[in-house]
């Protein structure tokens, strides 16, 4: 059974199509990293695939079911939303932010039970963040900041991280402590990621599979490194594949 199965999709913005005829499946587990530039659709495709936003044509299901006829609390408990980097406008605790996360699993007026607080100290431990769980979030660095917004995707319940760029913002060594962190929640845990962006070498490092976008459609879809080649970045950034020759000895090759 497919996880994620998009059919014939397409959405526009005021008349004008972002995306047209995209029909795409996830099966459950794995990284899939969506490449392409901007305007070609990734994040209004993962608006869609997270039920943000509908389909005006073709349908998306998730574990089968039409993703519009699944309530939002009880599709949050499965398919989480980690946005990028951000502060927060109050100073919480890290353990108040991942806390959070069980909000689709209590009653609007209920407090925080003891299921809860277990559950959000066992998200901050496998995130190794633990020894954060007093520091105040808006304190902490960018890539702390980035796990303790999975640990409260992970305290949702939720199995299927949805990520848009999720390195951005970040120094190269959180960038590289971030995707270490999640090829390894996907490959020992089976956890499935989701996630645009900008960067090829990001999606050669720890994807499984990459799809590339362009003008709302997918030119490419495939193992990363059939897929992640000079042509086929020329192809989808519109630019002279001179520019990926490969240097040998001073030589293009």
């Amino acid at each position: 059974m497919a996880l994620i199965q998009a059919k014939h999709i397409a959405f526009g913005y005021r008349g004008i199509k972002v995306l047209d005829d995209l029909s795409l499946t996830i099966p459950g587990g794995g990284v899939v990293a969506l490449l392409g530039p901007n305007g070609s659709g990734k994040t209004t495709l993962l608006k869609l695939l997270l039920g943000i936003l509908r389909p005006q044509e073709g349908t998306i299901h998730f574990r089968d079911a039409d993703i519009s006829s699944i309530p939002s609390r009880e599709l949050a408990r499965h398919l989480a939303y980690v946005p990028q980097v951000h502060r927060e406008a109050f100073g919480y605790r890290v353990f108040d932010v991942v806390q959070m996360g069980r909000i689709p699993h209590t009653s609007f007026f209920s407090r925080y039970g003891a299921t809860d607080m277990r559950i959000t100290r066992e998200a901050l431990e496998r995130l190794s963040i633990d020894h954060l769980a007093e520091r105040t979030y808006t304190e902490i660095s960018g890539g702390e900041r980035q796990l303790t917004l999975i640990a409260r995707a992970m305290a949702q319940g939720a199995r299927t991280f949805v990520m848009d760029e999720p390195t951005n913002g970040l120094d190269y060594g959180n960038q590289l402590r971030l995707m270490d962190r999640i090829k390894s929640l996907s490959s020992e845990e089976s956890f499935t990621f989701i996630l645009t962006t900008h960067h090829p070498d990001h999606a050669l490092a720890i994807a499984d599979r990459v799809i590339m976008m362009r003008c709302g459609g997918i030119i490419r879809d495939g193992l990363p490194h059939e897929t992640i080649t000079p042509y086929a970045l020329a192809e989808l950034y519109d630019l002279d594949d001179r520019l990926f020759a490969i240097q040998t000895n001073g030589h293009a090759t």
